[in-house]
């Protein structure tokens, strides 16, 4: 068995969600020869050059970076060899070509942010929460040719609550994830890692986890409160669930972003105009209004609901369907 201080680990991952699997591996002395992340680029409306959040601390943590565009290209591939790891560990980061996954001895290992084999994609968190799930969790497996579809290592569950965003769901999700990568990178080390085959921890029909894009995120007010509840807090606070409401004074449309929503049982009796309550505003959906805590009307940036009542008459604006 090869001791902890000699199993050599190349860390694979770009956003803040990776950044605390990678503390949590530092923190407990494991060797990071290597750091893979994207590479820098211009963001904003000055464009000033932006690196990844994996890269920062990478980088306060002094440890060997390398930030490749083309993950086949020849001389990133002999640079990663070079490392000699033992095991790749990925997190949020790029699908990964065949020639760098099957490089390391050990195997390429993944974080998922579900229960796979359910919730198979690029938006796991999200998806749980807009099909309004009771729980959700992590899973560490070994990465093979299709995509988060190889042999689980790992699993832990972890309740959903029903007013929980997904915002909130990612921060303990993350924690929990670093948890389970350090566990299953010991399990790895000690040779205790058995790979179950993922059809065989498959229940019922399996959900799917695509990329959601600005125009899936529209706000459907002929649907039920419960539907539309979890949908707002499936997308918040980004990529946000959004709505057109119609000025009644000025005749003109706004888009509006929604972000923190409670279920009420006050009938909407089909009516299209916003009401407002003492601890929120009231969206009339298909069956009860929905009340909203914290909005942003477009041009304008987010903010409590009693702000927006202070500078605008709720009885000018309605909902569009």
């Amino acid at each position: 068995m090869i001791k902890k201080e000699d199993f050599r680990i190349v860390f694979m991952g770009t956003p803040e969600f990776a950044v605390s699997i990678l503390d949590k591996l530092v923190q407990n002395n494991y060797s990071i020869v290597g750091v893979i992340t994207a590479p820098d680029k211009p963001s904003g409306r000055g464009q000033q050059v932006n690196q990844s959040d994996v890269k920062k601390y990478a980088i306060d943590k002094q440890l060997n970076i390398l930030q490749p565009t083309n993950l086949k290209d020849e001389t990133f591939v002999q640079q990663l060899n070079d490392l000699r790891a033992h095991l790749f560990v990925v997190v949020a980061f790029r699908m990964l070509p065949e020639v760098v996954w099957a490089m390391p001895s050990k195997g390429t290992i993944n974080l998922h942010a579900s229960l796979l084999p359910n919730y198979r994609g690029a938006a796991p968190i999200n998806w749980a929460v807009i099909n309004g799930d009771k729980e959700t969790g992590v899973t560490s497996f070994f990465i093979e040719k299709e995509i988060d579809t190889g042999k689980i290592i790992e699993r832990s569950n972890i309740e959903i609550g029903e007013n929980e965003t997904v915002g909130e769901l990612h921060d303990r999700l993350m924690h929990l994830g670093a948890n389970i990568i350090e566990s299953t990178v010991q399990k790895i080390i000690n040779g205790e890692a058995i790979g179950i085959d993922q059809l065989k921890l498959a229940e019922g029909d399996l959900m799917t986890a695509p990329k959601i894009f600005k125009q899936d995120c529209k706000i459907d007010w002929k649907q039920d409160v419960k539907t539309i509840h979890n949908f707002v807090r499936g997308l918040s606070p980004y990529p946000a669930a959004w709505c057109s409401l119609k000025n009644n004074i000025k005749g003109d449309e706004k888009t509006f972003k929604l972000f923190i929503s409670e279920k009420t049982e006050s009938p909407s009796n089909n009516s299209f105009q916003l009401k407002e309550d003492k601890d929120g505003i009231l969206f009339p959906c298909k069956d009860y209004y929905l009340k909203v805590t914290e909005i942003q009307m477009e041009g304008k940036r987010r903010m409590h609901f009693k702000e927006f009542i202070a500078g605008n008459n709720l009885s000018d604006w309605q909902i569009t369907v």
